[in-house]
C-alpha cells in the first residue's frame, strides 16, 4: 500500500518514540523510510552592524545543526536498518517546519507522512501540535498521526 514513508523527528523523547513506531509501521507495510529533521534557519543578530565575536558564522551554525540532525536521526535510522528497511535520513533547514515537511514529502515522492501528535512544543494532551496541525492542513498526502498515551519514561 505505502512504498515510501516520511517519518519526522524533532529530537524530543516523545518524537523518538513516535519515530520508532513509524519504523514498526513501515516494516508492517514493507515500505522504505525517509527520516526528516527540520532545523531552524540561521538568524543574523538583530544588531547586524556589530556581530559579536562569539556569535557563530552561518557556516558554523549549519555545520552544528547538521551534527545535531545526525544525532536526532541516528537512533531512528538504526531502528530502520535493524528492521531490514531501506532508509535515508535528511536534515533540512526552514523556519516553517510544517511547510518543509510537506515540501520534502512531495519532492521525495513519499506516500505517507508519519508524525507525532505532539513534539517538543506540545501542550500536553490538550491540543494537536501546531506543526502536525499545519502539515494536515497543507498537504493532500495521507498523514498518520501517532499519539503516545503516556510520556516516555513514565
Amino acid at each position: 500500500m505505502y512504498r515510501k514513508i516520511l517519518i519526522t523527528t524533532d529530537g524530543s523523547a516523545v518524537s523518538k518514540h513516535t519515530a520508532c513506531a513509524g519504523v514498526n509501521f513501515a516494516k508492517q507495510m514493507g515500505a522504505d523510510v525517509l527520516v526528516l529533521y527540520v532545523a531552524p534557519e540561521y538568524q543574523y543578530p538583530v544588531y547586524v552592524e556589530i556581530i559579536p565575536p562569539s556569535y557563530p558564522s552561518e557556516e558554523e551554525y549549519l555545520a552544528q545543526m547538521r551534527r545535531v540532525g545526525q544525532e536526532h536521526l541516528g537512533s531512528v535510522l538504526r531502528a530502520a536498518q535493524d528492521a531490514g528497511l531501506r532508509c535515508e535520513g535528511l536534515t533540512a533547514f526552514a523556519d516553517a517546519a510544517a511547510l518543509k515537511i510537506v515540501e520534502v514529502a512531495e519532492q521525495r515522492q513519499c506516500d505517507l507522512i508519519f508524525m507525532g501528535s505532539h513534539g517538543r512544543s506540545g501542550w500536553g494532551q490538550l491540543l494537536l501540535g501546531s506543526v502536525t496541525n499545519k502539515v494536515l492542513s497543507h498537504t493532500s498526502k495521507p498523514v498518520l498521526v501517532h499519539r503516545l498515551i503516556t510520556e516516555p519514561g513514565t
